[in-house]
């Protein structure tokens, strides 16, 4: 006997799935930037110093003396003398006018006129001490400067982004089916 069979024959379905993928593109534009460094400002001032030294009184004590000074030293020298002139004439004026009171005043005269009289002399080229006057201004310097800070500009750019996204493509790649056949 012939039994009566069922033939089935299916197809399964297939799907099919097309990706394209997602692209980033980024671009960084660099920074503008710009230093600018001023110049520091410096000032100095000064004042020099200044050294005196004054050796006249040395240089009249060894007798080096300028032509000003010797004139007058002389021209006091000769007042002195004149006055120790007059002095003197008057007191033998005076004297001579007492010649009744007795003594011997013409040869008194006489003898301290013809003798020289006693001259003091010390070593004479040598300054007497602190003759020599020094005197000493220090100098005086002023610095003075003022630091200039940077100037600094600086301009950011924003990224450049290009984004392009994904995609998935489903489509059916075969189709499912079912075939059944009967036999006998």
């Amino acid at each position: 006997m012939q039994v009566p069979q069922i033939r089935i024959q299916s197809t399964p379905g297939k799907i099919e799935i097309n990706t394209i993928k997602a692209n980033l593109k980024m671009e960084q534009p660099k920074a503008e930037l710009s230093i600018e460094q001023p110049k520091a400002e410096l000032t100095i001032n000064s004042t020099p110093s200044r050294l005196t030294i004054d050796q006249s009184k040395a240089r009249e004590d060894m007798d080096l003396k300028s032509i000003s000074k010797r004139i007058e030293d002389a021209a006091a020298q000769g007042y002195q003398d004149l006055l120790a002139g007059i002095g003197r004439v008057s007191q033998d004026g005076d004297e001579l006018m007492m010649i009744e009171n007795g003594g011997n005043a013409i040869a008194a005269q006489a003898k301290r006129n013809s003798e020289s009289p006693m001259l003091d002399f010390n070593i004479g080229w040598i300054p007497s001490a602190g003759s020599v006057k020094i005197n000493y201004d220090p100098g005086k310097v002023d610095i003075n400067w003022k630091v200039n800070k940077p100037v600094i500009n600086s301009q950011t750019n924003k990224p450049i982004i290009n984004y392009t996204p994904g995609k998935a493509e489903i489509t059916m790649k075969q189709y499912p089916s079912l075939k059944i056949d009967f036999e006998g």
